[in-house]
């Protein structure tokens, strides 16, 4: 069985982990906080956050698909409300292997255990938001 995927879906979710990056790392909200706690020390060229953000684009949109795909498989195999499916699905996946490698890693790494909590929460509301566009937009035929 291949997954029944809707890439509209897959796109808006894409965008979605933007704006909520963008929101959740802005001075204001998280981002000063980050930047003491990862010590960043931004360039003040814009230019040099082009290559960050075409890698973060582009693992977004694996994101997205990995989660529409897993969300239709697990529609498919338990039933019941498409939306409920991918919100589970998209929380289950983020505590298995989102926050457990964050965790992870950065214990490894001696990061401060604030930044950790700051990065899975930050990696949790995006997954949320990904879940909620992909299970109100499922695929044709699906639901």
């Amino acid at each position: 069985m291949v997954p029944d995927i809707n890439y509209w879906a897959v796109l808006l979710a894409t965008a979605s982990s933007m704006v909520v990056g963008s929101i959740w790392y802005t001075p204001k909200v998280f981002g000063n906080y980050w930047m003491r706690m990862a010590k960043v020390t931004p360039s003040g060229n814009a230019k040099d956050a082009l290559w960050p953000i075409i890698v973060t684009l582009i693992v977004s949109f694996v994101t997205a698909w990995v989660l529409a795909g897993a969300v239709f498989i697990a529609w498919d195999f338990y039933g019941g409300s498409f939306l409920l499916n991918a919100v589970f699905t998209g929380v289950i996946l983020w505590a298995g292997f989102t926050a457990a490698r964050f965790i992870t890693h950065d214990a490894f790494d001696g990061r401060p255990s604030g930044l950790t909590v700051l990065n899975i929460a930050h990696e949790l509301v995006t997954i949320v938001i990904m879940s909620l566009i992909i299970g109100v937009w499922p695929p044709a035929g699906s639901v």
